[in-house]
């Protein structure tokens, strides 16, 4: 019995070339795995692609994430079993959701993966979406250079 979460059926064909993809993203890109690991990602907007396991028990664990990637415009996609989706981002044990950042090598892949899943035009949303991260990372930068600031000022004496 289909999973009440899973909200479109995946071919074999699509699946198998997820696993490689998140293979490739793994080794020379960025993921997040775990729910909640992929929820804080789809919130920040940093994902640009998200795989949920179509077999998690209590399906409460991942519920809420395909409702979360329509609200923040990021594709998503499912994949049968979650201890392949484990062993294809190189882990031993099951995983219950995935959430590519930076794609890396795999970028046409997972570019592939989207326009089939969604029926659209990819490179927009996957362009949409690494501002964001390179956003994050300047203001970041920025907090690091005013807590420099800050240590370098000279404290006044007390008398």
């Amino acid at each position: 019995m289909a999973k009440s979460y899973v909200k479109f059926e995946v071919s074999s064909d699509v699946v198998s070339k997820t696993y490689e993809a998140l293979q490739l993203a793994k080794q020379s890109g960025t993921v997040r795995k775990g729910s909640n690991e992929v929820t804080k990602s789809i919130e920040r907007g940093l994902a640009t692609l998200v795989v949920i396991a179509g077999d998690v028990e209590p399906e409460e664990v991942v519920i809420h994430i395909p409702s979360l990637c329509e609200q923040k415009k990021i594709a998503y996609s499912y994949v049968p079993s979650k201890a392949d989706l484990g062993k294809s981002i190189g882990m031993n044990v099951p995983c219950t959701a995935v959430a590519v950042e930076n794609a890396g090598s795999a970028a046409n892949a997972i570019k592939d993966i989207v326009a089939k899943t969604t029926g659209t035009a990819p490179a927009a949303r996957v362009e949409h979406q690494q501002p964001k991260h390179e956003e994050h990372k300047q203001h970041e930068e920025h907090k690091q250079q005013e807590q420099h600031k800050q240590e370098a000022k000279p404290k006044p004496k007390e008398e």
